[in-house]
């Protein structure tokens, strides 16, 4: 009986790591943006919870035809289900969209909202980019900013151009975008360019949490007097904010587009098909001095 008590036991656990459900998270990250392991973390909290093999890659080169390749590699090891970020829908959409007629379900999160379902995608996500930086521009303005520069890491990221159309958008005038890359020294070096050139400059919106540190720098060695504004959460962002350096931060709460993604793929694949009725969105909310204490110990952990 004992002999026969633990044969079933065995064939229980391996039928449970034979049908366990296996998740492939890809994005867009280069490894140097504190965001993305906030992300992922999410994803494998989720995994974890509902008992779950989970997979996370993106290149390193933060190359699109690299990114592609990884899509389409993980839709080779027909996995239950595919998360990806979409910064570029003209690189990434033919991978995502092959996936999806393959069989593999799949969710995008953080950015691509617009192209999500164009691409084959069950559903995304993530904050409404656009909106998000009309929101952070109108708050800028209500707080004296009247000239602004808008600082991009990734040119290529449809969703870092919208923060930065609608942060426009909302403080008025033209857009002004400065490309300064992933790279710190870059993000620095253009900044002080920029406010250099222009004094009558007022207003600094950083689109990610390491810009915003870089920018802050390059503001104290000009010597600016400027409204500092961020994306996202760090715990250096948060310490700027603290101290009076930056006004305000946008949470677009980056756990969740880990953390959904996976919950929702589980129940799809479990209950017939099940989806929420509509995109989820993961944001904006804007923190500052006034909600930073209660925040501050999440940030670079869950949000």
């Amino acid at each position: 009986m004992k002999k026969l008590l633990a044969t079933v036991a065995a064939l229980a656990t391996m039928s449970t790591m034979a049908f366990a459900e296996r998740y492939v998270m890809i994005t867009h990250t280069q490894g140097t943006d504190p965001f993305w392991p906030v992300v992922e973390k999410g994803g494998r909290d989720a995994a974890a919870a509902i008992g779950a093999d989970f997979e996370y890659n993106f290149d390193p080169s933060g190359d699109m035809s690299g990114m592609a390749k990884l899509i389409e590699a993980a839709a080779a090891s027909n996995p239950d289900g595919i998360i990806v970020s979409l910064p570029d829908a003209d690189a990434l959409g033919g991978a995502i969209q092959a996936a999806a007629d393959a069989g593999i379900p799949v969710i995008t999160m953080n950015s691509g909202l617009e192209s999500s379902a164009a691409v084959g995608a069950l559903m995304h996500v993530g904050q409404p980019e656009r909106l998000a930086g009309e929101k952070a521009g109108a708050r800028a303005k209500a707080e004296g900013v009247t000239n602004g520069i808008c600082l991009n890491q990734e040119a290529f990221n449809t969703a870092l151009v919208d923060r930065c159309e609608g942060y426009f958008a909302g403080v008025g005038g033209d857009l002004n975008m400065i490309d300064v890359s992933n790279d710190v020294t870059q993000i620095e070096t253009r900044t002080a360019a920029a406010l250099s050139a222009d004094p009558s400059i007022d207003g600094v919106m950083a689109v990610g949490p390491h810009v915003c540190a870089a920018a802050n720098k390059a503001i104290k060695d000009v010597g600016a007097d400027v409204h500092l504004a961020c994306f996202d959460l760090s715990p250096e962002v948060m310490d700027m904010i603290n101290a009076g350096d930056a006004a305000f931060t946008i949470d677009q709460q980056q756990r969740l587009q880990g953390y959904m993604p996976v919950i929702v793929l589980h129940l799809y694949n479990t209950n017939a098909g099940m989806l929420p009725g509509a995109n989820i969105p993961s944001g904006p909310g804007f923190v500052d001095k006034s909600n930073a204490a209660s925040v501050a110990s999440q940030a670079g952990v869950n949000r």
